[in-house]
């Protein structure tokens, strides 16, 4: 059976001397696997549609459990992420962030269209990586059902008070009347500023998420959170994360 997509490629994996397999978010199936007769040929036909980050049309065939490529037509090749050595870190901490997070057969309509938003700005540098790291993972992790109840203090619902509380593990809001000294260390602090931010990423549409701007304190203190936020949902050690890191110190 002959099918066609459009998706973004994640990832590329070796098979044999000249073949390779690419990991493809797309729309409808999620992140699907295809198989590139060739791929790793300089002159074959395919070589730039499913390079690492390209946007492509494929059309392929489903061999038993296998996906084969018949044809592909590049539509974006996001080009100066790869001359970027802080763009290329974040783009591939986007991909091991898409890769873990079970999308395979799920439809991610907004994922990609989170994915293809921020590799966009990056490609472009028209935003900071710190911004457009905070806002993919705070979105991403909302968007595949681990949205944090930021609405208001889950005891009381106090929409805003002098002192909020976050407590990361549980996703819950606390105001300074309910907050339990005693509850552990996943429970921060977090001032109006970077609740009113944590709101907008979570819970704006798309077509208003990318439209504000912070300063640098906020974006480092905002940074922090989401980052915290994330790992702490994912209990996962990112390597591309600890590299996109190191190349910030």
């Amino acid at each position: 059976m002959l099918i066609t997509t459009d998706g973004v490629v994640l990832r590329e994996r070796t098979q044999g001397e000249i073949d390779k397999f690419i990991d493809v978010l797309t729309d409808d199936m999620g992140i699907i696997s295809i198989c590139v007769k060739g791929g790793r040929k300089l002159s074959s036909k395919n070589s730039s549609a499913t390079q690492l980050f390209s946007y492509s049309k494929f059309c392929y065939n489903q061999k038993g459990e296998r996906n084969i490529l018949n044809s592909s037509e590049i539509i974006s090749s996001f080009f100066n992420i790869s001359s970027d050595i802080e763009g290329l870190a974040l783009a591939s901490y986007y991909s091991e962030l898409l890769r873990y997070s079970s999308l395979e057969n799920i439809p991610s309509t907004n994922v990609k269209r989170l994915l293809l938003n921020c590799l966009y700005y990056l490609d472009n540098k028209e935003r900071s990586v710190e911004f457009l790291k905070l806002l993919f993972e705070f979105r991403l992790v909302c968007e595949i059902g681990l949205i944090p109840n930021l609405i208001g203090c889950c005891e009381c619902y106090e929409f805003q008070s002098n002192s909020m509380y976050f407590d990361i593990l549980n996703g819950k809001l606390y105001c300074s009347e309910c907050f339990d000294k005693e509850l552990d260390y996943h429970t921060i602090r977090i001032s109006d500023s970077e609740l009113h931010v944590l709101r907008h990423i979570a819970l704006t549409d798309f077509n208003r998420l990318f439209n504000f701007k912070i300063s640098d304190e906020l974006q480092s203190s905002v940074g922090k959170i989401t980052e915290k936020y994330t790992l702490a949902h994912f209990d996962h050690d990112f390597k591309t994360l600890k590299y996109y890191k190191s190349i910030k110190t």
